[in-house]
């Protein structure tokens, strides 16, 4: 397997992690919000605006290949 080969495989993966975790996050963000936590769900909040952020240059790095 060559390098790209490789490159895409594992930029596909990180991309599927990603989202994954973002996933969880924004339901952890919600549940920080239903228990009055709303400083907390705003710094999650803003950590997933910035994780959106990371995996789309993973999709464009991608898209590079």
């Amino acid at each position: 397997m060559d390098l790209m080969e490789k490159a895409k495989i594992r930029l596909q993966s990180w991309i599927t992690h990603n989202d994954h975790h973002q996933e969880e996050y924004e339901m952890f963000a919600e549940q920080l919000e239903e228990a009055n936590r709303t400083e907390s769900a705003k710094h999650i909040r803003e950590m997933i605006e910035l994780n959106s952020k990371s995996n789309e240059c993973l999709r464009q790095a991608l898209k590079a290949l």
